[in-house]
């Protein structure tokens, strides 16, 4: 299932969506917030660019609410299902995952974005 070849392999690792060989960040931890959205420009791989476009990002935000909606919506399963806790103590779980995943959220937003638009091809991948 998370083989190379497959959108949710490169979505969950990060990795160019063209060869699946590199690491778009250039940092792999998201929680070094100073460097949580830096990217290397192009993989030094197969040499695909990461923007397409000036501000090509900005449409990674129209991901992020339904990614922030799971995670908020999986952090109230966990609260009121396995912790049967009270509606406050639920709202404080929710915001906190929110926070807490804030940078994770942010990154596979930008992940599942440029996968929408590139694809990858097995000729540019290391062997």
């Amino acid at each position: 299932m998370f083989k190379k070849g497959n959108k949710l392999y490169s979505i969950i690792k990060g990795v160019c969506p063209k060869c699946h060989e590199e690491s778009m960040f250039k940092n792999k931890n998201p929680y070094i917030l100073s460097e949580a959205l830096s990217m290397n420009e192009s993989c030094s791989n197969c040499g695909t660019k990461y923007k397409i476009e000036p501000s090509f990002f900005y449409g990674s935000m129209y991901v992020s609410y339904p990614v922030g909606i799971a995670f908020a919506t999986a952090a109230f399963v966990i609260s009121f299902f396995v912790f049967n806790a009270g509606i406050h103590t639920i709202f404080i779980s929710i915001i906190g995952t929110l926070i807490v995943f804030m940078p994770v959220i942010l990154r596979l937003s930008r992940n599942i974005w440029i996968n929408f638009f590139m694809h990858y091809d097995k000729n540019l991948a290391k062997e």
